[in-house]
C-alpha cells in the first residue's frame, strides 16, 4: 500500500500540468502521511504495522520487537515494496518510459554524505515519533495521526532535498522497477542508521525510567 499509494502519487503528480513544487510536496506528503496512518489503524493490532525496514530496526534495538522476527518481517516489507513498485510500472508504462515513477533522487545542490545525514536525521524523527505515540497517546487514532501527520511535515521539509524516503525499501521498490539506482545506497544507509540511533536513544531513556514497561509500539 505505501509503495503503490506513495510513488504513485509522485508519478501521477510528475504528469500534471500546472502544479508548483510546494503544492506537488503537499499531495505528495498527504499521501504518504495518510497511508501510513491507514495502515497503523488497519494493521497495527494484528502485526505493529512494520512497513518500513528502518523502524523495524529501531524497535528491535530498542526491545520492542523480538529479534526472531527481524528478518521475516524485512522480507516482507522488501516483498511488499517490489509488488508496490512494479504496479506502480505496470499502470504508468502507458505513459512512456520517462514517466518518474517514484525513485528517489537527491537535489543537484545536494552532495551523497549530505543526503544521507538528512535521511538518518529524518528517520530518527519518524522513528522517535512512533516511541512518543506509543507511550503518551492512549488510542489508535491518534497514534496514527502522531506518526502521519510527522511523517507528512518531514516530507515538506525534506522532499525537495533528498525526496525524503525515510524508508529503505520505498526507495529500492521504485529504483528497481525504474531502473534509476544513482545514489541509491543513500537511502539504505541514512534510515538504517537514524533507525538503530533512535532505538539506541530509546532504549537508554527506557532504562533511565527504571525499566517501567510501554505498551504496544505501533511502527509504520
Amino acid at each position: 500500500m505505501l509503495v503503490l499509494i506513495g510513488p504513485g502519487t509522485v508519478a501521477a503528480v510528475s504528469l500534471a500540468q500546472g502544479i508548483t513544487t510546494f503544492e506537488a510536496l503537499l499531495i505528495i506528503g498527504f499521501a504518504f502521511g495518510a497511508t501510513v496512518a491507514l495502515v497503523i489503524l488497519l494493521l497495527g493490532r494484528i502485526s505493529g504495522a512494520h512497513i518500513n525496514p528502518a523502524i523495524t530496526l529501531a524497535h528491535t534495538i530498542a526491545g520492542k520487537t523480538s529479534l526472531e522476527m527481524f528478518l521475516p518481517y524485512i522480507s516482507f516489507q522488501l516483498l511488499g515494496g517490489l509488488l508496490g513498485a512494479f504496479t506502480v510500472k505496470l499502470i504508468f508504462s502507458q505513459f512512456g518510459s520517462s514517466v518518474d515513477l517514484g525513485a528517489t533522487k537527491l537535489a543537484t545542490d545536494v552532495s551523497p554524505s549530505v543526503g544521507a545525514l538528512l535521511e538518518t536525521a529524518g528517520t530518527f524523527v519518524l522513528a522517535m515519533s512512533g516511541f512518543v505515540a506509543s507511550l503518551r497517546v492512549h488510542k489508535k487514532p491518534g497514534e496514527a495521526a502522531l506518526i502521519g501527520s510527522t511523517l507528512f511535515v518531514i516530507i515538506l521539509a525534506l522532499g525537495r532535498l533528498t525526496n525524503a524516503s525515510l524508508n529503505p525499501v520505498r526507495s529500492l521498490g521504485p529504483a528497481l522497477a525504474s531502473g534509476y539506482l544513482t545514489n541509491l545506497y543513500v537511502y539504505l544507509i541514512g534510515p538504517f542508521v537514524g533507525g538503530l540511533i533512535a532505538g539506541l536513544v530509546f532504549r537508554f531513556f527506557e532504562r533511565a525510567r527504571n525499566g517501567q514497561g510501554s505498551r504496544t509500539v505501533y511502527l509504520c
